[in-house]
């Protein structure tokens, strides 16, 4: 299964929102690389909820529960979104600042490309992620 990163600014749609809807469109991406990447997600990939402009750290895991399809807030019929639901928050909250300063991390998109809002995860860089958020790949309860 593929790993990736979603980011949403909190006041615009919030990790707790996640957590309350349970299953949520992830919706109004206007990026070719990062709809390219959400056309790539497939059912059981899990992802990094970030929240981006206000906080800038990972918050929580996401799982994609339906794959693909038009995204109903895009007239146009070119953009596409997933579903997908909480599986857990992060334990301790992992902020770009201290990501920035692990070496191991130097090529994640999260740093190299800061603007793209859906991206891989390469699986070590997952590992040591995980690790610094305390999360176990069990996950926990959203609840």
């Amino acid at each position: 299964m593929a790993r990736w990163l979603v980011k949403s600014e909190p006041d615009a749609f919030s990790w707790d929102q996640q957590v309350e809807n349970g299953i949520e469109p992830w919706t109004g991406v206007r990026n070719a690389l990062a709809a390219k990447n959400l056309r790539a997600m497939r059912l059981g990939d899990r992802a990094f909820f970030y929240h981006s402009n206000i906080g800038k750290e990972i918050v929580g895991v996401v799982e994609v529960v339906r794959e693909a399809y038009p995204d109903p807030t895009d007239e146009t019929g070119r953009w596409a979104c997933v579903d997908m639901k909480a599986v857990g928050p992060v334990p301790k909250p992992v902020s770009l600042a201290t990501i920035k300063t692990m070496p191991e991390l130097a090529e994640l998109a999260l740093i190299r490309q800061s603007r793209l809002s859906v991206m891989p995860i390469e699986p070590a860089h997952w590992a040591i992620l995980c690790r610094m958020g305390g999360w176990t790949e069990g996950g926990g309860d959203a609840a």
